[in-house]
């Protein structure tokens, strides 16, 4: 039975590094995103992300070992929100990415 305990903690910290390195590339990209493009993406304001997503990694990092703990869903629901919905909102008003038309430099291929 020991082996069984040995595994789910291994497992459980593998997921818990894992969840907090998806935090942390989420605030990262937060962090280096323009301001403005949020709002032209009609989305909350960059500090309202900066402060969610900071907020989500803290709480990712101490709760590292324990990630599925409510307060770790919540942050990792939040960082999902983040890199699902607005990343993709903001890049395409940026100009980079969101767009599958698979342009080139002489048009379309």
């Amino acid at each position: 039975m020991p082996a069984i305990y040995e595994a789910q903690n291994l497992l459980q910290v593998v997921v818990g590094v894992t969840v907090f390195g998806m935090m942390l590339w989420a605030l990262i990209d937060c962090a280096r995103t323009r301001g403005d493009a949020f709002a032209a993406a009609g989305k909350r304001t960059k500090q309202f992300w900066l402060l969610l997503t900071g907020g989500a990694a803290l709480i990712g990092f101490i709760f590292m070992f324990s990630p599925f703990s409510i307060f770790n869903v919540i942050a990792v629901v939040a960082a999902g929100v983040y890199l699902a919905d607005v990343r993709p909102a903001v890049k395409s008003v940026q100009g980079r990415g969101g767009s599958s038309t698979h342009m080139g430099p002489y048009g379309p291929w």
